[in-house]
């Protein structure tokens, strides 16, 4: 439809413009204005109905940016290293790199000591086993909310502000209120980044009670401490939800 009102604008045009009736351009007949202005105005006329043509069939659209989907863990290291380079975040980037590289370990060493004193079919492997998994998806939720806080702050408006020259440019009160509102971005990082630690941590204890489990006399999986907390988390991450 596009292209068939491109093409009726452009015949308009060359029929009011060489029509005798109307301004009565001629080509040939005239002057050498009149042939030059009538000749010009056909190829224009070309090179429109030829580019358009081309612009609305055979000229891909613009892509449009897509959402950034954190499916695996690369994702998730991807997502990081697009802000390590940003100055005021390079320290929480690091520490949340070396995270995701400690909780890698740590699973797999508490796997590795499961199946040393559990089969894979027995209960007791698969309570540990499903609250390890529920524990490393609560730990890249802290990393996905960070992430999703850090596609929206604008490091270099932040950069300006904290200049010595803003203060001669704005007033005390606007200068105060966006650093509040940074501060606040940075602030939410730094508590993803401290309960994920805390994660970290939890799955260090659970390591050394699953070791301790012959001589420590719990009767049950769910009777281990850090079991214990381990759940309380998820289920209050889950209410949170």
């Amino acid at each position: 439809m596009k292209l068939l009102g491109l093409v009726a604008g452009i015949v308009i045009l060359n029929v009011a413009v060489l029509s005798p009736g109307l301004l009565g351009v001629t080509i040939g007949g005239g002057s050498a204005l009149e042939t030059a202005s009538g000749v010009t105005l056909l190829v224009m006329s070309l090179l429109a109905v030829l580019y358009g043509s081309y612009t609305l069939l055979f000229k891909p659209p613009a892509a449009k940016p897509s959402a950034v989907h954190y499916d695996s863990r690369e994702d998730y290291i991807a997502g990081l290293n697009r802000h390590r380079n940003v100055k005021v975040l390079k320290e929480d980037i690091a520490l949340a790199l070396d995270q995701i590289e400690r909780i890698g370990r740590k699973k797999a060493a508490l796997l590795q000591v499961l199946g040393r004193r559990f089969d894979t079919a027995e209960l007791s492997y698969r309570k540990f086993h499903a609250v390890i998994d529920e524990v490393e998806k609560l730990f890249y939720l802290n990393i996905r909310g960070m992430l999703n806080k850090l596609s929206v702050f604008d490091a270099a408006e932040f950069a300006r502000f904290s200049d010595s020259t803003a203060a001669s440019r704005f007033s005390g009160s606007l200068i105060q209120k966006k650093t509040a509102v940074y501060h606040e971005y940075l602030s939410y990082v730094k508590g993803c980044l401290g309960a994920n630690e805390e994660i970290l941590l939890k799955l260090d204890q659970l390591l050394l009670e699953i070791t301790e489990l012959g001589s420590a006399g719990y009767a049950n999986v769910e009777d281990i401490p850090c079991m214990q907390e381990l759940t309380a988390l998820i289920g209050q991450t889950k209410l949170y939800q």
